[in-house]
């Protein structure tokens, strides 16, 4: 009797297990529809003011994933030039991306970082296919 309580439960342990180890159905590989508006910045900061430029960076990014029509706002950093920074952005449409230029937010990303920013290059792409894995 000891011996099948023990083998159920470690079935029960073992497939419970399994069942948090798979993939949720909405982060699996997929591509996305589309096309949708890419914008990619890269930015060179001022050295000295790169902590607070990331700090201004960081606020934009979370308040934009809640701006309607915005998919994605990453924020990445150069390996070979920790001052080189790269947003990029995923929008439904222009209007979208034009809508979150608009915003408190963004207006106080700009005002606040205008003067840490040593070079900017902006440019927009028109997805293709856009493919997410499980995160």
């Amino acid at each position: 009797m000891q011996r099948s309580t023990i083998v159920l439960a470690t079935a029960v342990a073992v497939g419970l297990a399994a069942w948090l180890l798979l993939p949720l159905r909405g982060h699996e590989a997929a591509a996305q529809p589309g096309p949708y508006l890419v914008n990619a910045v890269n930015l060179d900061i001022v050295p000295a003011d790169f902590d607070k430029f990331i700090e201004a960076a960081k606020e934009n990014g979370a308040a934009s994933t809640k701006d309607p029509g915005c998919r994605e706002f990453n924020i990445l950093v150069a390996d070979n030039d920790p001052h080189h920074v790269f947003f990029f952005e995923v929008y439904d449409n222009a209007a979208a991306l034009e809508a979150h230029r608009a915003t408190d937010h963004f207006k106080k990303y700009i005002a606040t970082t205008k003067d840490m920013v040593a070079k900017r290059e902006v440019r927009q792409f028109s997805s293709v296919a856009m493919n997410l894995a499980g995160m």
